[in-house]
């Protein structure tokens, strides 16, 4: 082993018992049992996991199989998740409200935070959704995809002693996976702008970093410093790179150099998918030779798509 590094035994909890690992510092709403209240739990263990070539979106949540999130999600299938901004009030909260064995009520009883309606009752008006946190920068509204791994059948109960799932829904005697479709994205105007616009140190969304390490009496967390930006190397594919991956595709439709030239800077792990869908736009529309000027066609359907999304 190198200088300088000694290993560590690995313990259930690993994030927190044997490393450091950063990670967000959220506040996950879910619906009490009979739906009347929004109760807000502490989570880092929450990370991207569906993001691209699906149908969906997705994000996985880990968590204890008893908390009142896995409760709440089990019976009512919806949550929010809320990426708060650092203050030590706000730091606090998030404390308490991660302290395991409080009922919802009991959570929610001298709560700072001011719950709000999303964008799920605003489009369901009749529907009975968790609130958003009015303090938070961004919310995922999300929606748990029980018929992932057969977890459609996970019920409440006190203990679980299996058959246990590999990935969604009761995962272990204490552990629970749960695969969450983003429905809605939600952002505060300022970092909405800056998404659209661009990002800079002065705008960028300002959200804490849990450490992950924990000890008998504290949490650990940072609060937001302003991030160092590193430009993206500008890099080219020469076109004969080109040419020769485009004449690899199973297809007669061809393309001009102009074309081509467009799509330089296309990192090359992503050229295939990028020319396999203009190929695909060609043979919805009829053409088969692809010069610059159908390019900029493809170009402008991508981005008024991507609008539409956002």
């Amino acid at each position: 082993m190198q200088q300088g590094f000694k290993e560590i035994i690995i313990k259930d909890n690993f994030y927190q018992s044997s490393s450091y690992v950063p990670m967000p510092l959220c506040l996950i709403g879910t619906l009490n049992e009979d739906g009347t209240l929004t109760s807000f739990g502490s989570y880092s263990l929450v990370f991207p996991y569906y993001i691209a070539g699906k149908q969906y979106y997705a994000m996985i949540l880990e968590c204890r199989n008893t908390s009142n999130t896995a409760k709440g999600l089990l019976r009512h299938k919806k949550c929010t998740i809320n990426f708060i901004p650092y203050s030590k009030k706000n730091f606090k909260q998030c404390v308490d409200n991660g302290f395991p064995g409080d009922t919802p009520e009991e959570k929610m009883k001298d709560f700072i935070m001011t719950p709000v309606d999303g964008a799920s009752k605003a489009a369901d008006p009749k529907g009975n959704y968790p609130k958003c946190l009015d303090e938070a920068l961004q919310v995922f509204e999300c929606t748990w995809m029980d018929e992932l791994d057969g977890a459609s059948n996970d019920k409440v109960q006190d203990e679980y002693d299996g058959p246990y799932h590999d990935f969604n829904g009761i995962t272990s005697k204490y552990g629970a996976h749960f695969i969450l479709r983003i429905d809605h994205i939600l952002l505060k105007e300022k970092y909405y702008d800056a998404l659209i616009n661009g990002s800079t140190r002065a705008n960028f969304c300002p959200l804490p970093t849990n450490w992950g390490y924990r000890d008998s009496k504290d949490f650990w967390c940072s609060p937001f410093q302003k991030p160092r930006a590193e430009g993206i190397p500008n890099r080219q594919i020469d076109l004969s790179s080109l040419r020769y991956a485009a004449t690899r595709l199973n297809t007669d439709v061809q393309f001009t150099d102009d074309a081509l030239k467009t799509i330089v800077k296309v990192p090359r792990p992503f050229l295939k998918l990028v020319l396999q869908g203009c190929v695909k736009w060609a043979n919805e529309n009829g053409v088969k030779v692809i010069t610059e000027k159908e390019m900029k066609i493809i170009s402008d359907k991508r981005a008024a798509e991507k609008k539409k999304k956002k």
